[in-house]
């Protein structure tokens, strides 16, 4: 795959938008959180497609319908056609379909967009483990689903039955804060049974396989809000990605990212999309972003300089990187956190 320049002929950064041709967006914690529009993203979004960005929804949350997601875009004020939705159900209905026969019966454990993804495979859910089911697949079925639902899961699965899972998500964010996601719901049918599922989403190569052949994009950028699905998905597919901090990840997770999980660029939200990111430099082991310059000195990152908080962060982030080489960072990094608001 080519990589876009980064950089405009006059030498200033190229903008994502304008390097990339399309935008592969999560939802949760990126465009909106708890149902409503986060800062920024909607403007941001519609500046991004109308300067000719291609966007595409791609999320693990398996329980709405591409029918449902992009509805409630368009009521958000980014019009979205069910098309530009990937979810994490289409790609562990494919998986499935790829194993059992052709109409075959899946229990499903979760909720309606599970039942349409298989349908539109050509399977056929039901709801029992008396059913003779040929697959279990589980995925998120919102804050009301019965714990009786893991018992029917775990009633097929002890008797041999293969079990899918559209991601492993342990959190999820809401409204009121960090949710029980997915995957502490499989958790627990893991738990009863012993057994392991075959998992579809973010960030295994099922779900960047179903978002590719989805959008047919040339040169896509992957942003999201987490670094153990979105940007480990991005790095998994080989693909650029960019990091919102709207989400689950503040700045001293990302300072402590193993290679996996450290993403191209890194932004304050989804206005990030709209300019050039600048480069870092490097002198007699300091690295410099806009008028920050960061260091190791001893057990600690060190920061000098002033300016925007995200250059800082930036600045941080190559030397945090540079010196865990491929593991992860364990420095102190709390003052200088502090000194960026962050």
């Amino acid at each position: 795959m080519s990589q876009p320049s980064r950089t405009r002929p006059d030498g200033s950064a190229t903008a994502l938008n304008e390097a990339y041709d399309t935008a592969l967006l999560d939802l949760d914690g990126v465009v909106y959180a708890g149902g409503e529009a986060i800062t920024y993203a909607v403007d941001s979004l519609i500046t991004a497609r109308d300067g000719g960005m291609r966007l595409a929804y791609v999320t693990n949350n398996a329980l709405r319908t591409p029918d449902a997601v992009a509805a409630h875009l368009t009521e958000l004020g980014v019009p979205a056609e069910p098309a530009e939705v990937i979810t994490s159900a289409q790609a562990v209905a494919r998986l499935i379909a790829e194993q059992v026969p052709a109409g075959a019966r899946v229990l499903v454990i979760g909720g309606e967009g599970l039942r349409v993804a298989l349908r539109e495979r050509g399977l056929e859910p039901v709801e029992s483990a008396d059913d003779d089911p040929a697959a279990v697949v589980q995925g998120y079925g919102g804050p009301d689903l019965a714990w009786g639902r893991f018992a029917e899961a775990g009633y097929a699965i002890s008797r041999g039955v293969p079990w899918f899972a559209s991601n492993t998500d342990l959190t999820i964010p809401s409204g009121r804060g960090i949710a029980p996601g997915n995957g502490a719901a499989v958790e627990v049918v893991r738990i009863a049974t012993g057994a392991e599922p075959q998992v579809a989403g973010k960030p295994l190569p099922p779900m960047h396989r179903e978002t590719v052949l989805r959008t047919g994009a040339k040169r896509p950028i992957v942003v999201g809000d987490r670094l153990d699905t979105d940007i480990e998905g991005a790095f998994n597919g080989g693909v650029d990605s960019l990091l919102v901090l709207t989400g689950v990840t503040d700045g001293a997770r990302l300072l402590a990212a193993e290679p996996r999980h450290r993403p191209t660029y890194v932004d304050a939200d989804l206005r990030g999309l709209l300019t050039g990111q600048p480069e870092v430099g490097v002198r007699e082991g300091e690295f410099g972003c806009g008028g920050w310059t960061a260091s190791v000195r001893g057990d600690a990152l060190v920061l000098d300089g002033d300016g925007p908080a995200m250059d800082g962060l930036r600045a941080l982030c190559a030397a945090a990187w540079t010196h865990a080489g491929d593991g992860a960072c364990a420095l102190d990094a709390g003052k200088v956190l502090a000194k960026l608001g962050l």
